[in-house]
C-alpha cells in the first residue's frame, strides 16, 4: 500500500488530475485510480514510473537503524521537569564553552 499512497501523493503534489497522470502514463484514469483506492498492488517499477511522470524522483536507500533519539527520548521521559531542565542548562553552557574555545560567533 506504501506505493499507491507515493503515487497518489506525488500527483497532488504536482498539481496533476488522475486522467492527466493516466494521459502521461499512456494508461486510463480508473487504472490510476484503482491504484490510488489499493484495489492494485503495484510493482516498484510502476510506482516510479508514475512518480517520474509526476516529475519527481523516488529514491530508495537502505540505511543502518539508528535509535539513538528513541533512547535519549526515553531516558529523558524518566527525568524529573527540574532534572530535564538541568540537563538543558548543562548542555547550553557546554555548547557556550565550546563556541567561546572555537571563537564562533553566537
Amino acid at each position: 500500500m506504501i506505493g499507491n499512497s507515493l503515487v497518489r501523493e506525488a500527483r497532488r503534489r504536482a498539481g496533476l488530475s488522475q486522467a492527466e497522470l493516466a494521459r502521461r502514463a499512456g494508461t486510463t484514469q480508473s487504472s490510476i485510480a484503482r491504484l490510488e483506492v489499493g484495489d492494485v498492488n503495484p510493482s516498484f517499477e510502476l510506482v516510479r514510473r508514475l512518480v517520474r511522470e509526476c516529475g519527481f524522483a523516488l529514491n530508495v536507500s537502505l540505511q543502518p537503524y539508528d535509535d539513538s533519539d528513541l533512547i535519549q527520548a526515553q531516558r529523558l521521559a524518566e527525568l524529573s521537569p527540574q532534572e530535564r531542565l538541568a540537563d538543558l542548562v548543562a548542555a547550553v553552557d557546554a555548547l557556550t564553552r565550546l563556541r567561546a574555545k572555537t571563537h564562533i560567533a553566537p
